[in-house]
């Protein structure tokens, strides 16, 4: 089981590209070895990496490849985010993808080319290190290609799956046999018609990572302690098996983290501890990897502001009361074999044809699976879910080690029959945040 976190640095977040400092950056690694972590995610920011379609800035890469072998020093494997994209309520997009130069992110060939270059440089340049995971492609991308998004580039279903294996085969040719993956925030769960799919989360890549943000409308809905907003990491994982191939695909919790004030500081810690273990209970779980290291300093403006008090330790790099919730978690299970019961029992998810889920809003906060689901894992039911088109496929069930299956209709509140009532996709955490603020 791994613990890791997605590494903010202290002295001038992901700006510090511009200013790089090899000292600061031990330092920070330091403070999160010091937690018994074994892996960061780190963030290089695209314009800064490649500001011209055909300049890869080898200073840049060779940046990159000083904070892996730092933090391989320090025990620490490294995967790495390519495309950002988008970091904490900002866009980073370099400028030959915007205004003058504006084209289609996904699917303009010029675009394509850049960004098979960039990825493949990124990955061959940590290939030969130990300690390097693979890529993930970039950070939650999927918020550029629908609403909310502003001024969006908009792709089909189709568009998104050509691109998303065109960009994991760039990965692949540079660091051959690595983990390279894609990661979505949760419109691709569930928003209808957002082009991409839980099928390509779950079955593209080397493994299906899911990012958890309670600031959705479940938290909203069910509180801070409610069992929807602890369990709501532990229902994504699920959610994932759903429409996955392989009954055991490997599922990474790359993201979660406790945003203020949907979860209160004083919460902060149990809230860890509770999401934490519940997705532990959950099978085939790669790994936990927290948001974030470190706080966001207040020198720097504009951040919405729960951005300002996600990490584990301070800016200071002093630990925080989540910090030693994560620790201490991590030294329970340094060792031990991730091997938790079966969930025998599947609640089923109809959101229409599996490719495209165009009715995936019943799986949001509000709609009768996520409600149901929740409903049955407050009395202690353990539940998984399967989609209509499988829960009388005797063969799949058994893979899975599911010998009971319930509808929402079937679910005793009234939760499975009053429908959806909440709108599906990211909502505002507060009137302040724009309407998709990624932590990561």
């Amino acid at each position: 089981m791994r613990f890791g976190v997605n590494y903010t640095p202290t002295q001038g977040w992901f700006h510090h590209w511009l200013d790089f400092d090899a000292d600061s950056v031990r330092a920070d690694l330091d403070s999160i070895a010091g937690l018994g972590l074994d892996h960061i995610r780190v963030f290089p920011l695209w314009p800064l990496f490649q500001p011209n379609r055909t300049l890869i800035r080898p200073r840049a890469v060779e940046q990159l490849v000083e904070l892996a072998d730092a933090a391989a020093e320090r025990g620490l494997d490294v995967n790495v985010d390519g495309l950002q994209g988008h970091l904490s309520s900002f866009d980073f997009l370099p400028a030959w993808t915007t205004t003058w130069h504006r084209r289609n992110l996904f699917t303009d060939p010029d675009v394509l080319a850049g960004q098979q270059e960039y990825l493949r440089t990124l990955a061959a340049a940590l290939a030969d290190r130990p300690n390097f995971l693979g890529m993930t492609l970039g950070n939650e991308i999927n918020q550029f290609s629908d609403g909310p998004h502003p001024d969006p580039d908009r792709i089909t279903a189709a568009q998104a799956t050509a691109w998303l294996e065109r960009m994991l085969a760039a990965c692949e040719r540079g660091a051959p046999g690595r983990t390279h993956l894609h990661a979505a925030y949760d419109a691709a769960w569930y928003r209808d018609g957002h082009p991409f799919t839980p099928a390509q989360a779950a079955r593209l890549g080397a493994v299906t990572a899911v990012h958890s943000w309670v600031f959705n409308g479940t938290a909203q809905r069910h509180g801070p302690t409610g069992t929807a907003t602890e369990q709501h990491a532990a229902y994504l994982i699920e959610l994932s098996k759903a429409w996955a191939e392989d009954p055991h695909r490997p599922v990474w919790l790359q993201e979660v983290g406790a945003p203020a004030p949907h979860i209160p500081e004083e919460r902060a810690a149990g809230f860890t501890e509770a999401t934490v273990t519940h997705a532990l209970d959950c099978p085939d779980l790669w790994g936990v990897t927290w948001w974030c290291s470190h706080d966001v300093a207040r020198s720097l403006a504009d951040f919405p502001e729960l951005e300002y008090g996600l990490g584990l330790l301070g800016n200071d790099r002093t630990v925080k009361p989540a910090g030693r919730a994560i620790a201490a978690l991590a030294e329970q299970w340094r060792g031990r074999r991730h091997r938790p019961a079966v969930r025998g029992t599947a609640l089923v998810v109809d959101a229409g044809e599996a490719g495209t889920a165009p009715g995936r809003s019943v799986c949001a906060p509000g709609g009768p699976v996520f409600e149901s689901w929740a409903e049955l894992a407050a009395e202690g039911v353990r539940p998984a879910l399967v989609l209509a088109e499988r829960a009388t496929d005797a063969a799949h069930l058994a893979s899975r080690g599911i010998t009971a299956v319930l509808t929402p209709d079937e679910v005793g509140g009234a939760a499975g029959r009053r429908g959806a009532s909440a709108p599906a996709g990211p909502r505002p955490s507060s009137p302040s945040v724009p309407p998709r603020r990624s932590a990561s």
